[in-house]
């Protein structure tokens, strides 16, 4: 099997035994097959080093326990799984996916009435970091209403609204979109959001509205640090537009500023200065790594 954008002989992780990407196999009545019925963890690695595993860990505990999925493994294996992929991976500075799905049942919308055992399924991706110029000159996104369901802190492997609101992004040649909820500030197509007014960096509060990612405890401490007041509240369309600065997080974009929304500049039209001064301690954390 020829998988777009991965080597053939990429190693996976699947049920017990690590084997080529193309020889990985799941029934096609597993419950994430059929029903998107599962969670995922996504870890950062820098030069071979999980970055905030501990709160990764954390997350991926909670989310198995709001969907009733037993863990089947302790922090210990967690831990070691993502060793052992990392020790696979074609280079130390990557992404390690872990996903687990209620297993494999008759198709039914209840629960399997006998226990059936998860599948676990691990691989790793590139970390593509974010460029120069995303750094130094930002990103464009668009508004959009969020339609996704009541339950966005449970990292669910059903990503269908995030799909599309990625894919409207593209459409319209940004590089993302940042979403409201009854005209309140969410996130984005897969990141948290953060404006800045008055000097304060604002993200909305973590409730069952947005997923909490693990940079949402992290950019509070890095603000500390910085000297910058952080509050956490409802952001209404409005106050998001009028922002001095925004922001968006992510394993993958790290921490990157906002220049343009729908088109108009955002604040000045350049990456702001809090937005400096947390990229220069995040930079910092990761070398320290």
């Amino acid at each position: 099997m020829i998988i777009p954008g991965m080597a053939s002989d990429s190693q996976v992780y699947l049920n017990g035994e690590f084997m080529p990407i193309g020889q990985a196999r799941i029934s096609v009545l597993d419950r994430g097959f059929i029903f998107g019925d599962g969670i995922y963890e996504v870890v950062p690695v820098y030069d071979g080093k999980p970055f905030r595993i501990e709160h990764h860990l954390d997350r991926l505990e909670r989310s198995l326990a709001a969907i009733r999925i037993a863990n089947p493994r302790d922090r210990a294996g967690w831990t070691a799984l993502i060793g052992q992929l990392i020790a696979r991976a074609p280079a130390p500075t990557c992404l390690v996916y872990l996903q687990v799905t209620r297993g494999v049942a008759k198709r039914d919308h209840g629960f399997p009435k006998e226990p059936v055992t998860p599948t676990v399924f691990g691989m790793v991706n590139t970390l593509v970091l974010p460029t120069q110029a995303q750094r130094e000159q930002g990103l464009s996104v668009i508004t959009l209403p969020d339609e996704r369901w009541l339950h966005c802190e449970i990292k669910s492997i059903s990503l269908l609204g995030n799909v599309l609101a990625k894919q409207a992004a593209t459409d319209a040649g940004v590089d993302d979109v940042v979403m409201f909820r009854d005209g309140y500030l969410s996130e984005g197509s897969a990141c948290n959001a953060w404006v800045v007014i008055g000097g304060t960096l604002l993200a909305p509060p973590k409730n069952n509205l947005i997923l909490e990612g693990i940079r949402y405890g992290l950019m509070g401490e890095l603000a500390e640090q910085a000297g910058v007041p952080f509050e956490a509240r409802k952001l209404s369309r409005d106050e998001v537009l009028a922002a001095a600065e925004i922001m968006l997080t992510s394993a993958a974009k790290e921490v990157l500023p906002v220049v343009r929304i729908d088109g108009k500049p955002v604040g000045s039209g350049k990456p702001g200065p809090v937005y400096a001064a947390l990229r220069e301690r995040y930079d910092a954390l990761v070398a320290a790594l």
